[in-house]
């Protein structure tokens, strides 16, 4: 019993350092793979969840039992032979991995994973999920199979690391967003969540910016001053809450902070042109 995917053109990347897969098989052993090596940047994952054999690798002799896992890199001379009476079932993953562009950061993933040219053990990470779900990809071949299959040989990568260091805690962190991003999101979640108190000296002050600088982000990042925003903001939450037909418009108006029911109408009908009772009626 063997499935093969071979000379197939599956390419993904870990921190931009680029990866191909050229061959995915599962296999059931029924006779001995005499000894052989990969040549550089070479790695094959062998995960073995079913049946018993023998391996040789690096000069030694190891058996191997339901849940092993292993790593043969470049050059490690390794060999495998089952016992016949109930024979391995292997996964095996045949990766090359690509050097990195020149004035890239290192990769944390990858130079963990490429620092063990040989590796046996047991797996603590549940790589057989993985294993079944990319066998599934490579016969269903449904919509974006291909982006899938990348990113569950990535996360096959970082769980043989895992598997290494026994789930140590990574000394990287996530690098932190720029400021303009910060700053969108800050002025998102004001308009959206604070349209019943929106001020232009309140938003600032979260910025950490001068009301003028403030103005200036706000024509910069969506083309519109604090008034406009500040409208849109009300009067979105005005449509929404005017659906609910068992409020009274002036408690609607109240709770948009308007001080009476003709300025939150004037407002409404300045910027809808109809009047809330008007729209409530058409839902």
């Amino acid at each position: 019993m063997k499935t093969l995917y071979a000379g197939m053109d599956i390419h993904f990347s870990i921190d931009n350092i680029p990866i191909q897969a050229p061959n995915i098989v599962f296999e059931c052993f029924t006779r001995t793979i005499p000894s052989h090596s990969h040549g550089n940047g070479c790695y094959e994952i062998h995960f073995v969840p079913f049946g018993y054999g023998k391996l040789t690798a690096a000069g030694q002799n190891y058996d191997i039992s339901p849940d092993t896992l292993f790593v043969t890199g470049p050059h490690i001379e390794h060999a495998q032979t089952p016992i016949l009476s109930n024979p391995m079932q292997e996964y095996c993953i045949y990766l090359k991995i690509h050097g990195a562009p020149q004035n890239q950061k290192k990769s944390p993933v990858i130079n963990a994973f490429t620092s063990m040219p040989f590796w046996i053990g047991r797996d603590t990470q549940g790589i057989l999920s993985i294993m079944k779900q990319l066998f599934d990809e490579l016969e269903r071949r449904y919509t974006g199979y291909q982006t899938q299959i990348g990113l569950l040989l990535s996360q096959l990568i970082i769980y043989m690391v895992r598997n290494y260091e026994q789930n140590r805690i990574s000394q990287s962190s996530l690098s932190r967003n720029n400021l303009t991003d910060s700053n969108s999101v800050i002025i998102e979640e004001y308009f959206l969540y604070h349209y019943q108190s929106l001020s232009l000296e309140h938003l600032a002050q979260l910025l950490n910016l001068s009301t003028r600088q403030t103005q200036r982000l706000l024509l910069k990042l969506y083309g519109k001053t604090f008034q406009q925003k500040k409208a849109e903001a009300k009067m979105s939450a005005a449509a929404m809450l005017l659906s609910d037909k068992t409020r009274s418009i002036t408690s609607i108006a109240q709770d948009l902070g308007y001080y009476s029911i003709e300025h939150f109408s004037s407002a409404f009908r300045k910027f809808y042109q109809i009047s809330p009772r008007e729209y409530r009626k058409r839902l």
